[in-house]
């Protein structure tokens, strides 16, 4: 149903119609033209040039028009589009000196400005992007573990998979998009080291319970990663080289061109290798090797005229290396390597266009395929992840209300060769509305609900509602709060780490259900913004991996018996003067679970109860830049290891360097300056093998040590 939906659309959006009225607009701030800035007006979009102009075609009738742009105070003015006629306005902007970005989200479909969003969502920008591109080039993870309130959580040592938990809950519940669409699937912990940031333009996080919003997969939050889109009459050409002192290097292409009015198109391709590194001399590898090629290329397509699309294709192929060092044995005496081999094919699209009536309707579908050969000691498993998805939505807005309804159809399909008992094949269409309602200038609400029938699991019902809340000219208040679920698979951090060929066919499970509230308290001032928030979930049946009775398989996957619970608190302080940033970053976290062996509820294992950060950058006369980083981990409770029942706290110190030649941005990084690792305290391999199969214990530091990296970003014409 939903498929022949987006069908239509998709046919009634390519029959394009002849718009009334031509708009043209001039920007102007007190220097001059005002180039990128953002012009909308009735649901249709565009962006000025180096001359501040741009040029709309709108269907005749009376608007409103926005115009805001980064730095500048956003304007609004009435105009009338004659039919079949032109019309010119001139709009002077008045510079402001901000620090929260005019940007628009994309992640809850109504593209609104952050600032008025009545969910928070947290938006990571490009500038933030560049500093960390320069620290890991081949993958996000540096990128989301300095974001507040993320945690990536490294579930296998030998082969570095690691998953992102938001707010102390398991990696599981993270929803991770790409544009809107869910090109990764359900597919592990291993995907977000597959995804290099250089062609993203921002980050938007939604934390908490989002099922309102993106159905069963986003019980913990999402990551949406927008890419960056081609500009008129500004090819971009990039290469990006990297060597870290570990032995590991990045090479990436870069590409990006409007050719034409309306049609444009980018390309990422990269090619990643990290040879395999036993940093503390014990026969176990601490940081696996691996030989990764990636490929996506994007296309861009508008009339100006509130008509677009936007089609992505990749292809990934990796193959990695760990567990015991060759030459050498696990304490058994054996040799215990673990190796995975991934390909992974990928696309999507996302059609929007403006309807008679001022609605816009947006199509979007996406299909994933990826192919795991993962080999664990003597044990081998072949597998297949498949996530298909389409949507088609409508949204609007009447008076004070702007609104989204719409359908949805997912399904995530799994098939193994070696162990079909595990196979499974999840079909879930939905239904879901959004209403955001501003009956007074300081107040606005956001409602939000949506129904989903699993083939499997039946129906679920998950609401949620935000509000925003301006007090004065300097506080906002947003409180928030919702529900969502969450479909068992045999997949967990606990699994992603050992494979499932010790784990015992899975029995009739629950699904596990979540509820989250949150309170947002902002305060802004020139240069200055504090943010302090406290949130708080929990986990109904949640899925706990236990050592059986008795049975063939010494493990399984049961509901526990007492629920998650997860408590705490964020303060974030931004400074922004001149060409200096300073970001200090402080989370409180207490969590609780169920021991699974002992019945009994204990600390929630991995979540350390204070982290800490500060991240200054200064931009010297736009040709230097220079950061340092520092960051503090508190203690963390530990499962089943046998040296310690507690971590140790820990701090890094970063500094990095860009200079700017030219074309050229000539980057030094160096991370972890003090040296800090796990293994100066403990071995990292156990004296005999877990019950799950795991040769190595929880990694809840460092394993890499101190590690240096430099490179070149070119840029061309």
């Amino acid at each position: 149903m939903a498929l022949s939906a987006a069908i239509l659309l998709l046919a009634s959006f390519l029959a394009s119609a002849q718009p009334d009225g031509t708009l043209q607009v001039l920007v102007r701030g007190r220097s001059g033209p005002v180039d990128q800035a953002d012009i909308r007006v009735a649901g249709i979009a565009a962006v000025t040039n180096a001359e501040g102009r741009a040029s709309l075609r709108v269907p005749a009738g009376r608007y409103e028009v926005v115009v805001s742009r980064f730095g500048f105070e956003t304007a609004k003015l009435q105009v009338t589009i004659p039919a079949s006629g032109d019309i010119e306005i001139r709009v002077d902007l008045k510079e402001e000196a901000v620090i929260t970005e005019d940007v628009l989200v994309t992640a809850t479909r109504t593209n609104q400005r952050v600032q008025d969003l009545p969910l928070r969502v947290e938006v990571v920008p490009q500038e933030e992007i560049d500093e960390k591109l320069f620290m890991t080039p081949g993958d996000i993870s540096m990128m989301l573990a300095e974001t507040n309130g993320l945690r990536v959580q490294t579930t296998s040592a030998s082969l570095g998979a690691a998953s992102v938990r938001v707010q102390g809950l398991r990696g599981r519940y993270t929803q991770l998009l790409s544009d809107g669409l869910p090109l990764y699937g359900q597919t592990g912990s291993i995907g977000v080291l597959h995804i290099p940031p250089m062609d993203l333009r921002q980050v938007e996080v939604i934390k908490g319970v989002a099922s309102a919003l993106y159905g069963g997969s986003a019980l913990g939050g999402v990551i949406n990663l927008v890419s960056r889109t081609p500009q008129p009459g500004r090819p971009e050409r990039e290469v990006l080289v990297n060597r870290t002192s570990r032995s590991g290097t990045d090479a990436l292409v870069w590409l990006s061109d409007k050719p034409a009015e309306r049609w444009g198109y980018t390309l990422l391709g990269g090619g990643h290798w990290q040879e395999r590194t036993d940093v503390d001399e014990d026969g176990w590898t601490d940081l696996p090797t691996y030989r990764r090629a990636v490929v996506r290329p994007r296309l861009f397509w508008e009339n100006g005229a509130g008509r677009s699309l936007f089609v992505t294709l990749g292809a990934l192929a990796e193959d990695r290396k760990g567990g015991s060092m060759p030459g050498f044995v696990a304490p058994d005496g054996v040799a215990f390597p673990e190796n995975l081999t991934t390909r992974r094919v990928d696309g999507g699209f996302v059609g929007r266009f403006l309807t008679a009536g001022e609605r816009i309707v947006t199509v979007r579908a996406s299909a994933l395929g990826q192919w795991h050969d993962h080999q664990f000691g003597d044990a081998l498993e072949r597998d297949l992840h498949h996530t298909w998805f389409a949507e088609a939505s409508v949204n609007g807005t009447n008076r004070r209300h702007t609104w989204v309804l719409g359908t949805a159809l997912q399904r995530d399909l799994y098939r193994s060769r070696d162990l079909p008992a595990f196979d499974y094949s999840y079909i879930a269409p939905g239904v879901f509305a959004q209403d955001d309602y501003a009956p007074v200038p300081w107040l606005s609400v956001s409602a939000s609900a949506r129904v989903d029938r699993h083939n499997v699991y039946g129906a679920f019902f998950s609401p949620r509602v935000s509000a925003l809340v301006k007090l004065g000219a300097a506080f906002t208040l947003r409180p928030s709060a919702g529900t969502g679920f969450f479909p068992p698979t045999p997949f967990t951090e606990e699994t992603e780490a050992t494979g499932l060929s010790r784990l015992a066919p899975l029995g009739r499970l629950e699904p596990e259900r979540g509820q989250s509230v949150s309170l947002d308290l902002g305060w802004t001032r020139g240069p200055l913004e504090l943010t302090a928030t406290w949130f708080r979930s929990r986990i109904e049946d949640p899925l706990v991996l236990r050592e059986t009775v008795a049975g063939p398989k010494p493990v399984e996957i049961v509901n526990a018996t007492i629920p998650d619970r997860t408590v705490g608190s964020e303060l974030i302080g931004r400074f922004h003067q001149g060409e200096m940033d300073l970001i200090a970053t402080y989370m409180y976290l207490w969590g609780t679970e169920e021991d699974p062996n002992a019945g009994v509820r204990r600390e929630a294992v991995l979540n350390p109860r204070h982290t800490a950060g500060v991240d200054w950058l200064w931009d010297i006369e736009g040709r230097v830049r220079v950061g340092v980083e520092v960051f503090y981990t508190g203690r963390q409770q530990l499962d089943d290891s046998p040296y310690r029942e507690e971590s140790k706290p820990y701090t890094l110190f970063g500094v990095i360097g860009e200079w700017r030649v030219g074309r050229a941005r000539i980057f030094m990084n160096a991370e972890n300056l003090t040296g800090v690792r796990q293994t100066q305290f403990d071995p990292l391999v156990r004296p005999s093998r877990a019950a799950d199969g795991r040769w190595t214990v929880d990694v809840w530091g460092p394993l890499e040590g101190r590690v240096f990296n430099a490179g070149v970003r070119l840029g061309f014409q």
